[in-house]
Protein backbone atom coordinates (compact mmCIF):
# COMPACT_ATOMS: atom_id res chain seq x y z
CA UNK A 1 0.00 0.00 0.00
CA UNK A 2 1.64 3.42 -0.75
CA UNK A 3 1.67 6.39 1.00
CA UNK A 4 0.08 9.79 0.45
CA UNK A 5 1.34 12.63 -1.39
CA UNK A 6 4.54 14.52 -0.61
CA UNK A 7 4.18 17.93 -1.63
CA UNK A 8 6.76 20.07 -0.46
CA UNK A 9 8.87 17.41 0.59
CA UNK A 10 12.36 19.26 0.56
CA UNK A 11 13.76 16.39 -1.73
CA UNK A 12 12.81 17.39 -4.88
CA UNK A 13 15.98 17.66 -7.32
CA UNK A 14 16.53 21.75 -8.61
CA UNK A 15 16.65 22.86 -11.80
CA UNK A 16 19.93 23.18 -11.62
CA UNK A 17 20.87 20.09 -9.39
CA UNK A 18 19.12 18.09 -12.79
CA UNK A 19 20.56 19.65 -15.57
CA UNK A 20 24.15 18.23 -13.84
CA UNK A 21 22.38 15.17 -13.10
CA UNK A 22 20.79 14.35 -16.05
CA UNK A 23 23.30 13.26 -18.31
CA UNK A 24 24.95 10.29 -15.68
CA UNK A 25 21.39 8.86 -15.53
CA UNK A 26 20.09 8.92 -19.06
CA UNK A 27 21.21 5.39 -19.46
CA UNK A 28 18.39 5.40 -22.83
CA UNK A 29 17.79 7.94 -25.45
CA UNK A 30 14.75 10.21 -24.19
CA UNK A 31 12.29 9.48 -26.63
CA UNK A 32 12.54 5.57 -25.72
CA UNK A 33 9.41 3.66 -25.91
CA UNK A 34 10.10 1.60 -22.87
CA UNK A 35 10.31 5.20 -21.17
CA UNK A 36 6.63 6.29 -19.50
CA UNK A 37 7.82 8.24 -16.52
CA UNK A 38 10.66 11.08 -16.57
CA UNK A 39 13.57 10.24 -14.96
CA UNK A 40 13.74 13.36 -12.95
CA UNK A 41 10.54 12.04 -11.44
CA UNK A 42 12.21 8.81 -11.00
CA UNK A 43 15.13 9.78 -9.53
CA UNK A 44 12.85 12.42 -7.03
CA UNK A 45 11.91 9.31 -5.77
CA UNK A 46 15.48 7.86 -5.28
CA UNK A 47 16.04 10.53 -3.29
CA UNK A 48 13.02 10.28 -1.43
CA UNK A 49 13.74 6.87 -0.28
CA UNK A 50 17.36 7.93 0.85
CA UNK A 51 16.08 10.30 3.26
CA UNK A 52 13.10 8.80 4.63
CA UNK A 53 14.21 5.35 4.67
CA UNK A 54 10.93 3.80 4.02
CA UNK A 55 9.80 0.19 2.44
CA UNK A 56 10.44 0.29 -1.39
CA UNK A 57 6.36 -0.44 -1.30
CA UNK A 58 5.64 2.95 0.48
CA UNK A 59 6.72 5.45 -1.92
CA UNK A 60 4.20 8.48 -1.87
CA UNK A 61 1.27 7.95 -4.58
CA UNK A 62 2.84 11.25 -6.58
CA UNK A 63 5.91 9.24 -7.56
CA UNK A 64 5.88 6.72 -10.39
CA UNK A 65 5.09 3.08 -9.04
CA UNK A 66 7.69 1.61 -6.84
CA UNK A 67 8.78 -1.63 -8.84
CA UNK A 68 9.95 0.94 -11.56
CA UNK A 69 12.15 3.12 -9.33
CA UNK A 70 13.63 0.08 -7.92
CA UNK A 71 14.15 -1.27 -11.25
CA UNK A 72 15.75 2.12 -12.41
CA UNK A 73 18.04 2.69 -9.17
CA UNK A 74 19.52 -1.45 -9.47
CA UNK A 75 20.43 0.14 -13.18
CA UNK A 76 21.57 3.11 -12.05
CA UNK A 77 23.97 1.22 -9.47
CA UNK A 78 25.22 -1.31 -11.62
CA UNK A 79 26.06 1.31 -14.23
CA UNK A 80 28.18 3.07 -11.54
CA UNK A 81 26.36 6.15 -12.58
CA UNK A 82 26.78 7.93 -8.71
CA UNK A 83 30.18 6.97 -8.31
CA UNK A 84 31.16 8.80 -11.99
CA UNK A 85 28.95 11.81 -10.76
CA UNK A 86 30.20 11.78 -7.43
CA UNK A 87 34.17 11.69 -9.11
CA UNK A 88 33.10 14.99 -11.46
CA UNK A 89 31.69 16.95 -8.84
CA UNK A 90 34.58 16.29 -6.57
CA UNK A 91 36.44 17.88 -8.97
CA UNK A 92 34.04 20.90 -9.88
CA UNK A 93 33.94 21.92 -6.36
CA UNK A 94 37.36 21.50 -5.42
CA UNK A 95 38.69 23.68 -8.93
CA UNK A 96 36.10 26.06 -8.01
CA UNK A 97 37.95 26.29 -4.37
CA UNK A 98 41.34 26.88 -6.42
CA UNK A 99 42.04 23.50 -5.14
CA UNK A 100 43.47 20.71 -7.51
CA UNK A 101 40.87 18.37 -9.66
CA UNK A 102 41.75 14.98 -7.49
CA UNK A 103 43.23 15.16 -4.16
CA UNK A 104 46.45 14.11 -2.66
CA UNK A 105 45.69 12.89 0.82
CA UNK A 106 42.79 11.00 2.23
CA UNK A 107 41.59 9.89 5.23
CA UNK A 108 40.47 5.92 5.44
CA UNK A 109 37.63 4.60 8.63
CA UNK A 110 34.59 2.41 8.93
CA UNK A 111 31.43 2.06 11.05
CA UNK A 112 29.20 -0.31 11.58
CA UNK A 113 25.79 -0.68 10.56
CA UNK A 114 23.10 -2.92 12.85
CA UNK A 115 21.52 -5.93 10.35
CA UNK A 116 18.19 -6.17 9.51
CA UNK A 117 16.13 -9.23 8.31
CA UNK A 118 17.07 -8.00 5.10
CA UNK A 119 20.72 -8.44 5.19
CA UNK A 120 21.26 -10.78 7.92
CA UNK A 121 22.42 -13.34 6.46
CA UNK A 122 25.79 -11.68 5.47
CA UNK A 123 26.53 -10.00 8.81
CA UNK A 124 28.78 -10.56 11.50
CA UNK A 125 29.30 -9.51 14.78
CA UNK A 126 31.72 -6.55 15.85
CA UNK A 127 32.92 -7.55 19.32
CA UNK A 128 34.08 -4.03 19.90
CA UNK A 129 30.59 -2.18 18.93
CA UNK A 130 28.73 -4.97 20.29
CA UNK A 131 26.66 -4.87 17.25
CA UNK A 132 25.76 -7.44 14.44
CA UNK A 133 25.51 -6.11 11.06
CA UNK A 134 27.67 -5.30 8.00
CA UNK A 135 30.94 -2.94 8.26
CA UNK A 136 31.29 -0.37 5.88
CA UNK A 137 34.66 1.37 5.22
CA UNK A 138 35.23 4.08 3.54
CA UNK A 139 37.68 6.93 2.02
CA UNK A 140 37.12 10.70 1.64
CA UNK A 141 39.40 13.53 0.83
CA UNK A 142 40.22 16.35 3.03
CA UNK A 143 36.73 18.00 2.10
CA UNK A 144 34.99 14.98 3.34
CA UNK A 145 33.74 14.01 0.22
CA UNK A 146 33.46 10.65 -0.82
CA UNK A 147 35.98 8.34 -2.88
CA UNK A 148 35.45 4.58 -2.19
CA UNK A 149 33.53 2.25 -0.39
CA UNK A 150 33.68 -1.05 0.54
CA UNK A 151 31.17 -3.53 2.55
CA UNK A 152 32.29 -6.35 4.53
CA UNK A 153 30.34 -8.57 7.60
CA UNK A 154 30.90 -6.14 10.73
CA UNK A 155 33.81 -8.89 12.29
CA UNK A 156 36.44 -8.38 9.68
CA UNK A 157 38.97 -6.35 10.80
CA UNK A 158 39.44 -2.88 9.27
CA UNK A 159 43.48 -3.30 8.48
CA UNK A 160 42.62 -6.24 5.91
CA UNK A 161 40.64 -3.44 3.74
CA UNK A 162 43.47 -1.38 3.33
CA UNK A 163 44.30 -2.70 0.23
CA UNK A 164 40.63 -2.67 -1.53
CA UNK A 165 40.37 0.44 -0.37
CA UNK A 166 43.78 1.67 -1.72
CA UNK A 167 42.97 0.12 -5.02
CA UNK A 168 39.64 1.93 -5.56
CA UNK A 169 40.96 5.41 -4.41
CA UNK A 170 43.82 5.40 -6.72
CA UNK A 171 41.40 4.29 -9.69
CA UNK A 172 39.55 7.51 -9.22
CA UNK A 173 41.49 9.30 -9.27
CA UNK A 174 44.32 8.19 -11.13
CA UNK A 175 46.54 7.55 -8.69
CA UNK A 176 47.36 10.90 -7.35
CA UNK A 177 47.20 9.58 -4.10
CA UNK A 178 50.60 10.02 -2.16
CA UNK A 179 49.02 9.65 1.79
CA UNK A 180 46.49 8.03 3.64
CA UNK A 181 45.40 9.07 6.92
CA UNK A 182 43.81 6.35 9.54
CA UNK A 183 42.74 5.50 13.27
CA UNK A 184 44.49 2.52 14.90
CA UNK A 185 42.69 0.22 13.74
CA UNK A 186 44.52 0.08 10.44
CA UNK A 187 47.57 0.05 12.53
CA UNK A 188 50.42 -2.74 11.58
CA UNK A 189 52.80 -3.64 8.47
CA UNK A 190 50.29 -5.66 6.57
CA UNK A 191 48.11 -2.86 5.66
CA UNK A 192 50.91 -0.46 5.62
CA UNK A 193 52.70 -2.65 2.70
CA UNK A 194 49.37 -2.73 0.55
CA UNK A 195 48.91 0.93 0.96
CA UNK A 196 52.48 1.04 -0.14
CA UNK A 197 51.66 -1.50 -2.71
CA UNK A 198 49.19 1.23 -4.47
CA UNK A 199 51.48 4.11 -4.17
CA UNK A 200 50.38 5.79 -0.67
CA UNK A 201 51.90 5.81 2.19
CA UNK A 202 49.97 4.79 5.26
CA UNK A 203 49.85 7.26 8.62
CA UNK A 204 48.08 6.03 11.77
CA UNK A 205 46.88 8.95 13.79
CA UNK A 206 46.76 7.80 17.77
CA UNK A 207 44.98 8.94 20.49
CA UNK A 208 48.16 9.86 23.30
CA UNK A 209 47.86 8.10 26.32
CA UNK A 210 47.93 11.12 28.54
CA UNK A 211 45.16 12.28 27.53
CA UNK A 212 41.31 11.34 28.46
CA UNK A 213 37.87 12.05 27.67
CA UNK A 214 36.65 13.39 23.71
CA UNK A 215 39.75 14.80 21.48
CA UNK A 216 39.73 16.27 18.14
CA UNK A 217 42.62 14.35 16.60
CA UNK A 218 44.12 16.11 13.70
CA UNK A 219 42.56 14.70 9.87
CA UNK A 220 40.55 11.97 11.43
CA UNK A 221 38.00 14.22 12.72
CA UNK A 222 36.98 14.46 8.52
CA UNK A 223 35.77 11.51 8.45
CA UNK A 224 33.94 11.39 11.30
CA UNK A 225 32.18 14.21 10.05
CA UNK A 226 30.99 12.84 6.84
CA UNK A 227 29.53 9.62 8.70
CA UNK A 228 27.47 12.20 10.67
CA UNK A 229 26.57 13.50 7.06
CA UNK A 230 25.23 9.94 6.48
CA UNK A 231 23.80 9.26 9.49
CA UNK A 232 20.82 12.13 8.31
CA UNK A 233 19.95 9.47 5.86
CA UNK A 234 17.65 7.58 7.14
CA UNK A 235 18.18 4.55 4.85
CA UNK A 236 21.66 4.39 5.71
CA UNK A 237 20.79 3.97 9.11
CA UNK A 238 20.50 0.26 9.57
CA UNK A 239 21.52 -2.13 7.02
CA UNK A 240 18.49 -2.81 4.55
CA UNK A 241 19.94 -3.90 1.46
CA UNK A 242 20.15 -8.15 0.39
CA UNK A 243 23.43 -7.14 -1.72
CA UNK A 244 26.56 -5.03 -0.21
CA UNK A 245 26.94 -3.38 -3.76
CA UNK A 246 23.53 -2.10 -3.10
CA UNK A 247 24.59 -0.62 0.31
CA UNK A 248 28.06 0.62 -0.94
CA UNK A 249 25.94 2.13 -3.88
CA UNK A 250 23.64 4.16 -1.87
CA UNK A 251 26.21 5.76 -0.18
CA UNK A 252 27.33 6.89 -3.06
CA UNK A 253 23.60 7.71 -3.81
CA UNK A 254 23.60 10.03 -0.88
CA UNK A 255 26.96 12.29 -1.50
CA UNK A 256 25.63 12.84 -5.03
CA UNK A 257 22.54 14.77 -3.43
CA UNK A 258 24.98 16.71 -0.79
CA UNK A 259 27.29 17.20 -3.13
CA UNK A 260 25.41 18.59 -6.04
CA UNK A 261 23.86 21.24 -3.73
CA UNK A 262 27.23 22.17 -2.68
CA UNK A 263 28.24 22.55 -6.45
CA UNK A 264 25.39 24.46 -7.23
CA UNK A 265 26.32 26.94 -4.57
CA UNK A 266 29.96 27.00 -5.22
CA UNK A 267 29.11 27.85 -8.94
CA UNK A 268 26.91 30.31 -8.68
CA UNK A 269 28.50 32.36 -6.10
CA UNK A 270 32.05 32.33 -8.38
Amino acid sequence: MKTTGRKGYPTDVSDEEWSFAAPYLTLMDVDAPQRKYELREVFDALRWMARAGAPWRMLPNDFPPWELVYQQTQRWLQAGCFESMVSDLRSVIGVAQGRRGQPSAVILNGRTIQSTCESGPRAGYDGYKRKRGSKVQIAVDTLGQLLAVHVTPANEQERAQVAELARQVQQVTGRTVKVAFADQGYTGKEPAQAAFDEGIDLQVIKLEETKKGFVLLPRRWVVERSFGWLNRFRRLARDYERLPEALAGLHFVVFAMLMLVHAVSVLQSS
